[in-house]
């Protein structure tokens, strides 16, 4: 006779806190569809990482950041309801998918309708708290100094290179924080010529942030710098600037609604080749209506990482509005 089958296409919509509960696991909310709390998979062997565990209901997908899990899991940071019962039991996806099967039947339970006010709320809670930090982080690794970066901008901001374990293993580690100054994720710079050049946690969403904004608005300025990445930030840093980075070339409404409420004016300092270019541009036009832009215009194939402080407030110096 053959074996029976489980529906794995209905049982990955079983919620995540139902097979939690079934474990007796209770984790705390962190916003509308986001729990976080103490990893309870028995991969977890971190002591540091006490609170790396985090659901979202709505996705109906779960994650651990520590790297023990993400270790033992090959790489992987989390996954849908099988994936968990595979690890909690230590069994196979098929195995797991029978006893969710026995459990639930087979059938999801309808999610609870999300309510206006939830609905609009939710970008602030997209990226989760971590609850814990890595270990092990050379803030004073040679990769810094050929990349311009001083000491003590790399320890103010936690950069450096990682010595654990883990997809970020070997990996020159950018720690991420919200606007509430909560460490929310850590990108991971290749430096030998890897692929991907970054790699960043499953579920992260870059286009509900945007980095160092907690610094930049605690400082204070009126006025804030727009840049790219992560080392175009720390430059210009360096330079004496409050900055901020989109961490790539896109530009979202939520990105737009954090400068607008924290920022009487912006300055736009994108790198000097196309894409950069276009992003400058499209920016502008879509800040205007809003808020004074102004534009830097770098020499082609440039980018602020490249330049020194007195190249960087040299360029500044010479900024154009755009209007």
């Amino acid at each position: 006779m053959p074996l029976p089958q489980a529906d794995f296409q209905s049982l990955k919509q079983i919620p995540i806190d139902q097979v939690l509960a079934r474990y007796g696991v209770k984790l705390r909310p962190a916003g509308p569809h986001t729990l976080y709390g103490a990893c309870p998979l028995p991969t977890h062997t971190s002591r540091q990482s006490r609170e790396s565990f985090s659901v979202n209901l709505s996705r109906r997908v779960w994650a651990c950041h520590s790297a023990s899990c993400i270790a033992a899991r090959d790489g992987r940071i989390g996954g849908h309801a099988i994936d968990l019962v595979a690890t909690m039991e230590r069994c196979g996806l098929r195995q797991a998918g029978m006893r969710l099967q026995d459990w639930f039947g087979g059938r999801a339970t309808d999610p609870p309708p999300v309510k206006e006010s939830a609905r609009t709320s939710a970008p602030t809670a997209c990226n989760p708290p971590l609850g814990f930090t890595l270990q092990g982080i050379d803030t004073c690794h040679p990769y810094l100094e050929q990349r311009g970066i001083f000491p003590a901008t790399a320890r103010l901001f936690g950069v450096g290179m990682y010595r654990g374990d883990g997809f970020l293993a070997g990996r020159c580690v950018i720690p991420i924080r919200d606007e509430n100054s909560r460490l929310v994720a850590y990108a991971g710079r290749a430096v030998h010529g890897e692929t991907p050049k970054y790699r960043f946690p499953s579920g992260f969403r870059k286009s509900h942030l945007l980095f160092n904004l907690d610094r930049a608005r605690h400082a204070g300025a009126r006025n804030v710098i727009v840049v790219e990445g992560f080392f175009d930030a720390l430059k210009v840093h360096q330079a004496g600037h409050a900055v901020v980075a989109l961490m790539g070339t896109s530009f979202s409404q939520r990105q737009s609604e954090l400068l607008t409420s924290h920022f009487a004016r912006v300055t736009l300092l994108l790198d000097g080749d196309p894409p950069g270019r276009r992003a400058a541009e499209i920016i502008a036009q879509s800040l205007l209506p809003k808020m004074p832009v102004d534009k830097t215009d770098l020499p082609k194939g440039v980018q602020p990482d490249q330049l020194s402080s007195t190249e960087i407030n040299s360029l500044l110096a010479r900024t154009t509005v755009a209007l």
